[in-house]
Parts: structure tokens; C-alpha cells; sequence
């Protein structure tokens, strides 16, 4: 029997892409972009669900995204090439700075399986308690009475009506809300990265509306962005066996776990090093992600 081929995939591409029915709908009512949101995270599970998927790097990325996203929400003007810097290249004793802070919570919100205790790690300027109570306590009907995306909008009204300016920790706890409700062990950066300033100050219906709207432009790019990392991925496990240099695997594991690795961190010699990340630009399997002749950054 000759099965139609799904038109949703590619020769190319083998990470299912979103239905165009969702990419291009204009919705205009809570019920509609509700739906429409319910859709997207539909497909965004089966894609997280992929053995060909990097999830590390995957939410690593996301992280980035999500604070250049929660920078620019406070006024401060670095990107995502200058937050890599405030990351990587950070000494020991050194200040991150506010835009560096903001980065190392995204990155330790997605680093761990999520618990309670790895809230507290990504977010330990606040109060165990008061992190209990927005992301606990504070749905009094019971977190059954409300879908994901309700209960995740619930919990970033809470913590922006008791700390207005606290914009990044009430995302990553909104996010990880969403992740626990639709049972992800890792929170995955969703509501930054769609959100604008004015969504952060509305309330009730209207921030529901928001969030909706917010998922549904974030799970598309997600999706996209989960499609090219597993063809990376693949490339460079490709052409791992090419690469003689001891150490060599360790330092390939590295590169498709994290966002950005500095040459000085692989298990290698600071040398051998450069001449492995030099390599692998060659054979087209990682970048050098800052433009730069020193102090360069590498990832997938």
C-alpha cells in the first residue's frame, strides 16, 4: 500500500513543520486564539517529543531569546551578541551587570529538570516563599480549574501586581507554570519572547488574550528553530568521526548541548582547542558567533 506523503514534511526537513492553518490564521476573539494556541503546543509537544531534537541547546537558545527579549522589556540596549559576552566570557570574582543577570537566570531556569528547589537556584534574589505562593498558592480555584496558558497568564499577573518591575522572574515562573501543567521537565522559554511591554501591564481577559496571542507566535518560531538545530545536530555528528584530536567527543557533546562555547573551555589544550573550533568551521558543522579576531564564541 502507498501511503499520500504528509505535506507538512519535507526532503529536507524531517521536523514536521506547524499546519499553515495556524501560521496564518488572524483570529480576533479569546475563544479563536485560544484554539489556535491550544494547536501550536499541540505541535510544539510532538516536536519537543524527537530523539533528533538537541533539547539542551534547543532551550538554551530559547533562553537567549526569552532575555534579549526581558532586556529590551527594561529599557537596556544590549542583544543577544553582547548578552553571549556578559555569559562566556565572565571571570571569575566578575559582575555579569544587570543585562548579564538577567541572561543567567533564563539559562539556570532551562538548565535543570524543574522542580521547586531549581526555581529558587535561577531566581535566588526572591523569597522560597514568595516563589511558592505565586507559583502555588495563589490559584485558590485549584491549578484543575484553569488551562495551561490561563494558569500561566494567572501567575505572571500575581507577580507583577506584588513586584511591578519584576518582569524576568515573572516570565521564567509563568513559563515554567506552562511547562508543568502540560508535564515538560524543563520549563521552556514560550511567553518572553512574544510578549510586549504593554502586555505585561494588562489584566484578566486581556492578558489572556495576550498570552494566547504570545504562545502561538513563539511555538511557531520554536518549531522552526528546533528544525534547523536537528539538521546542525545531525551535520555535526556527522562529521564527529572526522576529528582526531583527543578529546575530541567531549568537545562535540559540548557544542550540541550549549548555546556557546568559548575555545578555552573544551578539554583540550588551548591550541588544540582553536584548531578544533577552526576545524569544524571548515567542515561547516559550528560557527564563530561573534565576528570577532579574539575572544571568539563557537556554537551549532
Amino acid at each position: 500500500m502507498t501511503f499520500a506523503r504528509d505535506p507538512l514534511i519535507s526532503d529536507r526537513e524531517t521536523i514536521p513543520r506547524m499546519p499553515p492553518w495556524v501560521t496564518s490564521a488572524r483570529a480576533e476573539t479569546l475563544e479563536d486564539v485560544a484554539f489556535l494556541s491550544g494547536a501550536a503546543l499541540n505541535h510544539l509537544h510532538l516536536v519537543l517529543g524527537r530523539d533528533d531534537v538537541p533539547h539542551a541547546l534547543l532551550r538554551e537558545r530559547m533562553a537567549l531569546r526569552a532575555a534579549e527579549a526581558c532586556v529590551a522589556l527594561s529599557g537596556r540596549p544590549e542583544r543577544a551578541g553582547e548578552l553571549r559576552d556578559a555569559v562566556h566570557l565572565l571571570r571569575p570574582g566578575d559582575l555579569p551587570g544587570p543585562a548579564g543577570e538577567i541572561c543567567l537566570a533564563w539559562h539556570r531556569a532551562v538548565a535543570r529538570p524543574l522542580t521547586f528547589k531549581a526555581l529558587c537556584r535561577a531566581l535566588p534574589h526572591l523569597q522560597a516563599e514568595r516563589i511558592a505562593f505565586w507559583f502555588d498558592g495563589c490559584d485558590t480555584h485549584g491549578s484543575g480549574q484553569w488551562t495551561p496558558i490561563a494558569r500561566a497568564a494567572m501567575v505572571l499577573q500575581a507577580v507583577l501586581r506584588d513586584l511591578p518591575r519584576a518582569d524576568t522572574p515573572a516570565l521564567i515562573l509563568a513559563d515554567a507554570s506552562l511547562a508543568q501543567v502540560l508535564g515538560w521537565d524543563h520549563v521552556v522559554p514560550l511567553l518572553a519572547a512574544g510578549l510586549k511591554h504593554a502586555d505585561l501591564r494588562k489584566r484578566e481577559d486581556d492578558l489572556h488574550l495576550a498570552c494566547h496571542r504570545a504562545i502561538v507566535a513563539s511555538a511557531i518560531n520554536v518549531v522552526r528553530l528546533a528544525a534547523d538545530l536537528a539538521r546542525r545536530a545531525t551535520h555535526l555528528k556527522a562529521v564527529a568521526p572526522k576529528l582526531r584530536a583527543k578529546g575530541a567527543g567531549e568537545a562535540v557533546e559540548m557544542f550540541l548541548t550549549r548555546d556557546a562555547v568559548v575555545p578555552s573551555a573544551l578539554p583540550l589544550p588551548d591550541r588544540a582547542a582553536r584548531r578544533l573550533c577552526d576545524r569544524l568551521v571548515e567542515l561547516g558543522a559550528i560557527r564563530e558567533l561573534s565576528g570577532r579576531d579574539t575572544f571568539r564564541l563557537y556554537g551549532v
